[in-house]
């Protein structure tokens, strides 16, 4: 599964926070330009995403988000479905200004452990589709010795997920069932473990009457017009919401660290 998506992809995105009874329109406007992503399965499309974040012991990757440097990255691994056969693809998820660049690499299920990635005479090639997939792979592997990452929320979602047929790349995913749990295993992906939702009206904190789905449009740097004219026709308002910090001011509700960003635990205190 998900062994065409590209290597590197250079892009942009947009987020919306939107309400339920919004999606069947969505579906509708979009069907001219878009068919469902041939990862998925049903009606409607969709596909289970878990995904492991990774950061340091003070978690700069998360504070970096949080105080919107203007470059910053992600360390990621993740998986897809929940039938335990899904290998595990690593991710840089650089952003700089308004542009996303993202490469990643595919790992057996059976290659991955924390021994392969932080023991230096682990061997690192295990038949990789590219060579810009192993230097991708050796990034990965490269900024977490470097930073000392580890594995720090795991993050699960059920993502409905559309491509366009008339550009070159544009895509439309709808995320629901947002849950995360706090972690330091390298080989546990969650089952057994308790899930905390993180797609409620206090976790969102956006002041909504209801707890929404989050809609990302996504294309090349050249934004398509109809992307644009869905915007248009639905009034939205661009949301940020990064799901690895959202799970980590959540978590802070239960835990109390690390501390909550003073512009979140106010409008929290004003509900």
């Amino acid at each position: 599964m998900h062994a065409s998506q590209s290597i590197m992809v250079e892009r942009y995105e947009a987020k919306y926070v939107i309400p339920r009874y919004l999606v069947p329109k969505i579906r509708e406007f979009i069907e001219p330009f878009c068919i469902p992503d041939p990862n998925c399965s049903g009606d409607p499309p969709e596909y289970v995403i878990t995904t492991m974040q990774l950061d340091d012991p003070w978690l700069r990757l998360h504070k970096a988000k949080e105080n919107e440097a203007i470059a910053r990255f992600k360390l990621r691994a993740r998986i897809y479905g929940t039938d335990g056969v899904s290998p595990v693809f690593t991710e840089v998820k650089r952003k700089i200004m308004n542009v996303i660049l993202k490469t990643r690499a595919r790992v057996p299920r059976e290659k991955w452990c924390r021994e392969l990635l932080l023991n230096p005479r682990r061997k690192l090639d295990f038949g990789f589709r590219s060579d810009k997939e192993q230097v991708a792979f050796l990034e990965f592997v490269r900024l977490i010795r470097q930073i000392g990452a580890q594995p720090t929320t795991l993050i699960r979602y059920t993502r409905e997920s559309y491509v366009s047929v008339v550009d070159e790349y544009a895509r439309v995913t709808m995320d629901r069932n947002l849950l995360y749990q706090a972690t330091n295993s390298w080989d546990c992906w969650g089952d057994g473990n308790i899930w905390r939702r993180m797609d409620s009206v206090e976790s969102q904190n956006k002041n909504y009457p209801f707890s929404g789905i989050i809609l990302e449009l996504k294309s090349m740097t050249d934004v398509p017009t109809w992307q644009i004219e869905l915007v248009e026709k639905f009034d939205l308002v661009r949301a940020g919401n990064c799901k690895y910090s959202t799970a980590i001011w959540t978590e802070a509700l239960f835990s109390g660290e690390p501390e909550l960003p003073s512009s979140y635990a106010m409008d929290m205190l004003s509900q």
